[in-house]
């Protein structure tokens, strides 16, 4: 690990206002943070600022076919963000949000195209992991969530296993001790009718289903 990146150790429950603010202000400058969320650590970058989202992109050397998520601070924030919000989504947003829970929604024309990488959708979650939640709040707008690590390798639940070739790139890490690591959060695609679930993580098929049964 680079030494010259500053780690910052922090309460995962209760992370100390200075330390969120430090890494808000960098993101909101157009660095990039690597942050824990409840299963992994990201890279948290400002998701409107260009050349923050291919900082993102070179550091996990993603390739540009592959879209990234972003996280927002509240409900409202997706308004600008998609371009409609459909009936099954506003149930499972009341029921799940926030939460493990990522939706794919039809990107608006405001999103980077990056973001989207084509695919003319997006990933959002309002997050329910106490720093991410405080982090994406002290920005004030949308953020990147993907995974800290280089594409195609296995995301990191400890700073100890960050890559270096990540670590040594970024402006600031957001130490939170382990994370409890696995799949990472449930992922339902809501641009279709009915909606279609992508990958099941710690918010079961069942649980969504018996959301969307209910009349």
């Amino acid at each position: 690990m680079n030494p010259e990146v500053k780690i910052r150790k922090i309460d995962p429950g209760q992370p100390r206002k200075h330390d969120i603010l430090e890494a808000a202000r960098i993101v909101c400058s157009g660095g990039v943070v690597v942050f824990p969320t409840t299963s992994l650590y990201g890279l948290a970058a400002d998701a409107a600022n260009h050349a923050a989202v291919e900082s993102v992109f070179a550091i996990k050397q993603r390739p540009p076919d592959k879209p990234i998520l972003i996280l927002v601070p509240n409900r409202r924030a997706i308004q600008n963000l998609v371009l409609d919000i459909p009936l099954a989504a506003e149930r499972i947003m009341t029921a799940f949000w926030p939460g493990n829970l990522t939706l794919i929604f039809k990107a608006g024309s405001t999103l980077l195209p990056s973001l989207t990488a084509g695919t003319g959708k997006i990933g959002i979650r309002l997050p329910v992991y106490p720093v991410a939640r405080l982090l994406v709040r002290a920005v004030g707008r949308p953020i990147t969530a993907t995974s800290a690590n280089i594409s195609g390798r296995i995301g990191c639940s400890r700073i100890a296993d960050l890559d270096p070739a990540v670590a040594a790139r970024v402006d600031l890490i957001l130490d939170a001790g382990p994370l409890k690591g696995g799949s990472g959060s449930t992922i339902l695609d809501v641009s279709k009718d009915p909606p279609v679930l992508l990958r099941e993580g710690s918010i079961s098929q069942n649980r969504i289903l018996s959301v969307l049964q209910d009349r």
